[in-house]
């Protein structure tokens, strides 16, 4: 099989019925196999066909220990256990590189100087594309603005070779049933460390697949297996199944973050 080029990509996105959408992207770049100029291949593609590109840009390096005076209980934190903390001695700053494991694609979209990027110190997302300020507007105080945006829009969330454990849409579907979401402390621009909220073990979301499947489109480029889901519809839809049956996300494990979680998260 040959290189996947940009007019491949591009023709993925309309066989899909997304051309001119906005899309929020999760992709693993191996499954493709063989990309012609690797992430941007992905990004030009999908802007080819009219589409914005949204990805999760998050930073967790400015995470501080939680203050002694503010632990809130069922937060999935084991305070009891002593741990180093990325953040400390280092303050927010806007343009703080993103998390190796969120791939190239996101690192491709935060670098390119036609990209707009969200303030959030832990959570934010990164878009290129005509409706990247709309997207980006509802970031600040709510974390998952951007998805909430991306919902409103007509948005569609777009699986490249991975999983469900991959859409952050599933932790607002989480809140929207009912849960709070974790709270983390991270070190603000002027350095004092700042309350933050965040969406965090997501292991378990694959166990929404067969009820999701119905809402789901279909295709392969290249060897990448895409599956495209429309915001809107899928949030309301795992939304509705957590609430029938709060256990279901569990990740199998014994996680704290996911009895917390379906116990309705933080208590204060």
């Amino acid at each position: 099989m040959g290189a996947v080029g940009q007019e491949a990509i591009a023709r993925g996105a309309v066989a899909l019925g997304l051309g001119g959408r906005p899309l929020c992207l999760h992709v693993s770049m191996r499954s493709f196999e063989h990309l012609e100029r690797g992430a941007q291949t992905v990004v030009d593609g999908l802007l080819d066909a009219g589409c914005t590109v949204m990805v999760p840009s998050f930073s967790h390096q400015f995470e501080v220990a939680p203050p002694q005076d503010d632990r809130p209980e069922r937060n999935g934190i084991d305070y009891s256990v002593a741990r180093a903390y990325a953040g400390d001695g280092h303050a927010y700053r806007p343009d703080a590189p993103i998390e190796p494991w969120l791939g190239a694609v996101p690192a491709h979209v935060v670098a390119r100087t036609d990209s707009a990027r969200g303030a959030d110190a832990v959570g934010s997302f990164a878009a290129v594309g005509p409706f990247a300020g709309d997207l980006l507007v509802g970031e600040g105080d709510d974390i998952f603005g951007p998805l909430r945006a991306l919902a409103h829009l007509g948005g569609w969330v777009v699986l490249m070779g991975v999983g469900l454990n991959r859409m952050t849409l599933l932790h607002l579907a989480e809140f929207s049933a009912g849960r709070r979401p974790f709270i983390r402390w991270v070190n603000g621009p002027g350095g004092q460390p700042i309350r933050l909220g965040v969406g965090l073990c997501s292991e378990g979301f694959p166990k929404l697949e067969d009820r999701l499947a119905y809402l789901a489109r279909t295709t392969n480029v290249g060897a990448s297996t895409w599956r495209a889901y429309p915001a809107s519809e899928t949030l309301a839809a795992a939304a509705s199944e957590i609430r029938r049956n709060p256990s279901l996300t569990h990740c199998g494990r014994e996680c704290i973050e996911c009895r917390d979680a379906i116990a309705g998260g933080p208590i204060a």
